[in-house]
């Protein structure tokens, strides 16, 4: 457990220098070489479409975000008074009082808190993943990786640029980083450039997991399901797949396509209400 908390804050700090680095790389260092005269640059140029997009992405991404810390799921615990501890454990496994849970509803350890649809704790964010926020949590693993896509080009680029070499075999991605050690512990290589070039599979690791991450949940969610319960067995909900859709992303899923805007409220929550 203690391992668990400890990685619960080095994660949230170790995404937000990842981002930076890769916000300083692109706006300082790729866009800028992709103008050859500034004199003579359109007002439509590839620098600045290249930029416009970067920003898109990067606002999209980290604005979703801040969205999922601050959208934490409601803690049902305090509403049915079921207590701490082994009590809440308790009542989550039906031995207490049977019937009463929620679908999905699991107590988590590392927030204390009971949440309704909970599909797992996610330790780059620090927070739980429920009705709440995860619609933004989507967002922003969609976004993440769009990102890093786009600094992934930008980055081969510059080192096709710097280093004079091309990407034309597919191979020639797979053989850089060996190739590169080998140079740079023999001088020929500066350490900007290792650098660069380590980020360049770092961001193809981070973009693919976020793509595939993103891919599995919006299955899980056409199905009805999440994460905790495929993990638990439970059964599925008999219901449309576009009334699961509209159940996360809303009636106003485009305006959250193209901006970040808070997640909607839940069924459960919209239920009390009344």
């Amino acid at each position: 457990m203690l391992v668990l908390r400890l990685l619960n804050v080095v994660a949230p700090a170790y995404f937000l220098c990842i981002s930076l680095v890769t916000f300083v790389l692109q706006i300082f260092v790729f866009i800028p070489s992709m103008f050859r005269d500034p004199s003579t640059t359109p007002l439509f140029s590839p620098a600045l479409l290249h930029g416009a997009l970067f920003l898109f992405l990067s606002a999209n991404a980290l604005g979703n975000y801040v969205l999922v810390i601050q959208n934490s799921p409601e803690d049902l615990g305090k509403d049915f008074n079921l207590g701490k501890g082994a009590e809440v454990a308790d009542w989550l496994d039906g031995s207490r009082s049977p019937g009463s849970a929620l679908p999905g509803t699991h107590f988590c350890r590392l927030c204390s808190r009971v949440t309704q649809r909970h599909d797992h704790h996610c330790f780059f964010t620090g927070n739980c993943i429920g009705s709440r926020n995860m619609r933004n949590f989507i967002m922003f693993c969609l976004y993440t990786s769009l990102a890093c896509l786009d600094s992934l080009v930008a980055g081969m680029a510059y080192i096709s640029a710097t280093l004079s070499m091309s990407f034309a075999d597919p191979l020639a991605f797979l053989t850089l980083l060996p190739h590169s050690i080998s140079q740079f512990f023999s001088g020929a290589l500066l350490s900007s450039e290792m650098f660069v070039i380590l980020m360049l599979y770092l961001w193809l690791g981070i973009g693919l997991a976020c793509a595939g991450f993103c891919c599995h949940q919006l299955l899980l969610i056409l199905r009805g399901q999440t994460r905790y319960q495929v993990r638990k067995g439970m059964l599925l909900r008999a219901r449309p797949w576009r009334d699961n859709l509209q159940e996360v992303f809303g009636k106003k899923w485009l305006l959250g396509l193209l901006i970040p805007v808070q997640n909607v409220e839940s069924s459960y929550r919209r239920q009390k209400e009344k």
